[in-house]
């Protein structure tokens, strides 16, 4: 925990937390601005939370009616995301980009790897730069391990969240970044094409005094948390955009007449793949029902 004068120490939660009705299962989130305790004995103690600016929030593994806080109190999202080795599917973007708009959260992409890709990845690549960036996201395409200036505009005076699956190169970049071994690189599963867990824990690190990465664990699936189902369209840019011309204020784009959204994806005014992310939360809106 570090301290408004730098120093940094071990503390303790006191107490069950109850953040906004929230159930969480850490409820002391990476980013918290917290009040202290400490005791006679040197021990010291999480007394309260400070009121949030924001959090990025996902459904907790194997607990569907539980969430998990991934960081607070951050001033936008990278998402490190591969091509290949291991492939980052769209659902997976387009959920956390979602998600990142349902807590207006300001997310960019970063396509790491460019210098292990082969003609067909690379033109993955090039398709996914596009359709990211005419919705509205920046996107960077590096290669963490030849990294030069390209991202110090995005993360200088921000606190930033790095996240995305085990393998992408997060390590490696964070690695990069600083200049030496902040965090363990792992190695690529060939069983499985999927990268071996070597963050087991979120943390921050300073590149500047007024500059913060937060380093998470590779996520391997991204349940949303507490999206209502007629709101999930509004977290599409695209998608909210286009609804203005639909029929029906209410419409859903699935089955409605003059829908417009389903017209755009049926002339590609819409990329099909983040029709069917919109469809894939809609899901999740159901009672009991966890992706």
């Amino acid at each position: 925990m570090l301290l408004s004068d730098g120093r940094t120490i071990d503390a303790h939660v006191k107490g069950n937390f109850r953040i906004k009705g929230i159930r969480s299962t850490n409820p002391v989130a990476v980013g918290d601005r917290v009040e202290i305790e400490q005791l006679a004995d040197g021990t010291n103690w999480i007394t309260a939370i400070c009121d949030r600016r924001n959090y990025i929030i996902r459904r907790a593994t194997n607990l569907s009616k539980q969430s998990h806080i991934l960081a607070a109190n951050v001033d936008q999202v990278a998402l490190l995301v591969t091509v290949n080795h291991p492939k980052t599917s769209t659902t997976f973007i387009d959920r956390f980009l979602a998600t990142c708009e349902a807590y207006r959260v300001p997310a960019a992409l970063i396509i790491n790897k460019i210098d292990l890709y082969d003609a067909d990845d690379q033109a993955e690549q090039e398709y996914l730069t596009l359709l990211y960036q005419s919705i509205g996201y920046p996107v960077y395409a590096i290669a963490a391990t030849q990294l030069g200036n390209e991202l110090d505009e995005l993360l200088r005076g921000k606190t930033t969240l790095l996240s995305g699956h085990s393998g992408v190169g997060k390590s490696t970049l964070l690695n990069t970044l600083f200049g030496e071994e902040k965090t363990r690189t792992g190695t690529i599963s060939d069983a499985h094409d999927r990268g071996m867990h070597t963050t087991t824990f979120s943390e921050m690190y300073f590149l500047a005094p007024d500059t913060a990465v937060i380093d998470t664990p590779g996520i391997k699936g991204f349940g949303t948390f507490d999206m209502k189902r007629e709101e999930v369209g509004h977290y599409f840019k695209e998608i909210f955009r286009t609804s203005a011309q639909c029929r029906f204020g209410n419409c859903t784009h699935t089955n409605e007449p003059d829908c417009a959204v389903r017209a755009a994806v049926d002339t590609a005014h819409i990329a099909p793949s983040r029709y069917e992310s919109y469809l894939s939360l809609l899901g999740d809106c159901e009672e009991g029902k966890y992706r």
